[in-house]
């Protein structure tokens, strides 16, 4: 039968094959040859096999048996089942599973990794919202008309310099702004004219030389991480950089502080000298390489630097220190490194991840239900912490005070939970003036108490610090608690109302925002500069 089958379908397709290659194709014959092939193919296989057949579309008994049956053909259909069933034994459950079968192993284990799967995603969305929500998006620029554009294009920097400082000089007054809130801020019509012009007219040039570590290679975690994410920032920024430095208003030493400490300095030497002649060697080749240097002796160039050893590291080239710009978080006046009005006050933060920097920020307890007036854990170095220690560590139940944080008392409460559950976060300074409490006292929701003589805060020049801090001298220590219970309750609500509305200043968000602390920043630089610029009489 077989044999018979396969020489019939050979003769068609010769004959179809001569017809079409050698003769006019009959296309009526064609098609019923086509018809009659189609029912050879159907009907054989299924009469001469079908056991065959039907096999493939075989189900166990108990699909069939669990049905009342309703006519004869039910019945029928029942008993070909069987005894298809009893004439070829059931195909094993590991080739072909029925709907109805259950193996709890196998699902077990198929459901246990999409279930991970998922509660990972589901982990990850939320975190990512989390992060997402502590931005508050800001206003996008505001367009610049092309005939304003092409006017500034025109000007050459230092008369384009001169031109933003007359515009600041008669800055239109701003009454309420939607995303800037006036109380912060000295003159919030000054600072939001400045920061249009920032964005409008600044480009800086940064200097390709040097090698990694020490340069072009951002530090972006710790308590230094300032620096290194400004860098990391201003080196991938398209809107100020230029690559052309006569076209420049400001001129970038891309070096990091940190950096230069590991690679240079001797461990245990205490000497600084190697990072100081480090940074005059460097300073002299740029002045000798370029022209821009000699130009103005420096006024027009900036470093960054967050390491307590930064201003310590410039003391022997005499126009590095005394002419460029330096943004340090060691912003000691008393030193005679930092001067005010001409230097930036750097804030110094602490970023733990660096794929997450805004982890923890925000989320401070309602203050009526924060039970520590004030709070202060930390290594004791510095003048001020052992006499803060002295007065008020075990002296009061309102004031938490300690050294480092006891590991009995930071397994009931973290160091972030105390924070966040005290009206005050008192913030002295260690070693040098600087500290990173204050930063993470903004991001936690906590009125810094900033102890610091001769500290110049971070953007001094725009942001009124009394309106969202208590600054403390170092000789009231000992009447700290009394001057804290001094501040009404209105006067406290309304710093931490201003408190929550400068936070978003000192973010260090994934990709830099308007107004973020990347740019606050700048425009202190920038400001910096624009205050040493001489406007022509005439």
């Amino acid at each position: 039968m077989i044999g018979n089958r396969e020489i019939f379908g050979v003769v068609l397709m010769r004959e179809l094959l001569w017809r079409c290659a050698w003769k006019k194709v009959d296309w009526r014959k064609l098609l019923f040859l086509g018809v009659v092939m189609t029912i050879v193919g159907v009907l054989v296989p299924t009469y001469a096999f079908p056991h065959t057949v039907n096999m493939w579309f075989l189900s166990p008994p108990l699909a069939v048996s669990s049905y009342v049956s309703l006519n004869g053909s039910m019945q029928l259909r029942e008993a070909l089942t069987q005894e298809r069933v009893q004439q070829f034994p059931p195909v094993s459950a590991a080739s072909v599973l029925s709907p109805n079968t259950t193996v709890p192993s196998i699902n077990k284990r198929a459901k246990i990794p999409r279930t991970r799967n998922s509660v990972l995603k589901r982990r990850k969305k939320k975190s990512k919202e989390n992060d997402e929500s502590k931005v508050v998006p800001p206003p996008p620029r505001s367009p610049i008309p092309p005939r304003m554009q092409r006017f500034i294009w025109s000007l050459s920097p230092n008369d384009a310099l001169i031109y933003a400082k007359r515009e600041i000089e008669h800055a239109p007054v701003v009454i309420d702004d939607p995303y800037l809130s006036a109380p912060i801020f000295r003159n919030i019509s000054v600072f939001k004219r400045s920061y249009e012009l920032m964005e409008t007219i600044l480009k800086v040039f940064i200097y390709p030389d040097g090698d990694k570590p020490i340069f072009h290679q951002p530090h972006l975690y710790g308590i230094y991480a300032s620096e290194g994410w400004f860098m990391k920032f201003m080196e991938a920024s398209r809107e100020f950089v230029s690559r052309d430095p006569e076209k420049a208003h400001l001129f970038y030493l891309p070096y990091s502080a940190r950096q230069l400490e590991v690679a240079v300095y001797v461990p245990n030497s205490h000497n600084l000298r190697p990072l100081s002649i480090f940074m005059r060697d460097y300073a002299n080749m740029i002045a000798a390489k370029y022209p821009y240097w000699n130009r103005t002796h420096g006024r027009d160039h900036f470093l960054v630097a967050c390491h307590d050893w930064g201003p310590y590291a410039l003391t022997m080239h005499e126009e590095l220190t005394k002419n460029t710009m330096k943004a340090l978080c060691n912003a000691d006046v008393s030193e005679g490194i930092f001067t005010a009005g001409q230097d930036v006050s750097l804030p110094e933060t602490t970023i733990r991840s660096p794929k997450r920097p805004l982890r923890n920020v925000g989320g401070g307890i309602r203050v009526s239900q924060r039970p520590i007036l004030a709070f202060f854990a930390g290594n004791m170095h510095g003048r001020v912490r052992p006499t803060l220690l002295k007065y008020w560590h075990n002296k009061d139940d309102d004031m938490k005070i300690y050294g480092p944080l006891p590991i009995g008392i930071s397994r009931k409460m973290t160091y972030v939970q105390h924070m966040k559950s005290s009206k005050y976060c008192i913030c002295p300074m260690g070693y040098e003036v600087n500290s990173p409490r204050i930063v993470e006292a903004i991001y936690y929701e906590c009125v810094p108490v900033i102890i610091a003589d001769n500290f110049v805060l971070p953007f001094n020049e725009v942001l009124d610090w009394s309106a969202f801090s208590v600054i403390v001298a170092e000789k009231d220590i000992p009447k700290l608690k009394e001057i804290l219970l001094a501040i009404p309750l209105r006067r406290y609500l309304t710093m931490l109302a201003n408190l929550k509305t400068v936070q978003k200043h000192f973010l260090w968000n994934p990709r830099p925002l308007r107004y973020d602390l990347f740019h606050m920043i700048l425009h202190s630089i920038w400001f910096s500069r624009l205050n040493h610029v001489q406007i022509p009489q005439s």
